[in-house]
């Protein structure tokens, strides 16, 4: 008997792999897509309940012309996209299943241009494209034996709980469980191939990151004490994938390069933050 179950659960875990396009990295996903979408749009809604959307009509137009550019060219267009620009200071952006995206007006002036938005935006939509969040939220399942097959109770307070645990606190917040380096690695690659067949310039990535790094200065952790790749790390990464998403770009014919400059007014302060809100998936650039 327990041969028997090995053999059933070595079968279980082999058909719940999935290949994720553009890295064809294998992954392991128990969660079905429904749910995780569903729960994504519930988080979603709550992260920004308390948030002050930015009313700058021309930022906001920006925002979603060049967030649609690259949901058009993934491999899931027919998502449910949708890109909010949040006001605030905080050089940062967030993505949850289901297609939810926001960027803080703090992050532009990093940003600088379209492509620069692109490079952020794009490596978003990579995160959720991967379905990094069911990936974190499958390895909570097995490691915690609450899985029973493929469905999940939302109502169940135990399997909420464990959701909730797996996909972190949050946006804002910095009480999360991020995505490991080699998501951030992974969410690097798929999306500079994205940027790219959506006709913005790849090389800018390079110089957003290099911008990024300037910005924060030596206030990160060491590499092996942290989620994220180094910055050095991540530019010499970016440097790799390249190529392929040069090639894309020179066979497109409709080329945005760098597309609009931003012209953003001085900085203001920030809306005070909300409370945490529980069950938020999330990269932050934070």
């Amino acid at each position: 008997m327990p041969n028997l179950f090995k053999v059933i659960l070595i079968v279980f875990l082999l058909t719940a792999c999935a290949t994720t396009p553009i890295s064809d990295r294998q992954a392991l996903i128990l969660i079905p897509e429904s749910q995780e979408i569903a729960f994504g749009k519930q988080a979603y809604n709550k992260a920004l309940k308390d948030q002050e959307d930015s009313k700058d009509a021309h930022l906001n137009q920006v925002l979603q012309r060049v967030g649609r550019r690259i949901a058009e060219v993934s491999d899931m267009p027919k998502l449910d996209w949708e890109f909010r620009l949040i006001e605030s200071n905080d050089k940062n952006a967030f993505a949850l299943p289901g297609g939810k995206v926001a960027v803080y007006t703090g992050m532009l002036r990093i940003c600088e241009n379209e492509a620069g938005l692109a490079t952020v935006l794009s490596h978003e939509i990579a995160h959720v494209i991967a379905r990094h969040g069911a990936q974190r939220m499958s390895q909570q399942f097995l490691l915690t034996g609450a899985m029973i097959g493929a469905n999940i109770s939302l109502q169940s307070n135990t399997q909420r709980g464990i959701i909730m645990s797996a996909l972190g606190l949050g946006v804002l917040y910095g009480i999360q469980l991020p995505f490991s380096r080699a998501d951030e690695g992974e969410a690097d690659q798929i999306g500079l191939v994205y940027m790219a067949k959506a006709g913005y310039d790849p090389d800018e990535a390079i110089r957003f990151w290099k911008r990024f790094s300037e910005e924060k200065g030596d206030s990160d952790p060491p590499e092996w004490a942290s989620t994220h790749p180094a910055d050095k790390t991540r530019v010499k990464g970016l440097k790799a994938y390249l190529s392929r998403a040069k090639y894309s770009y020179q066979n497109i014919k409709l080329k945005h390069g760098l597309g609009e400059t931003f012209k953003l007014p001085p900085e203001k302060n920030s809306p005070p933050k909300p409370k945490p809100v529980p069950g938020v998936s999330v990269e932050t650039f934070n």
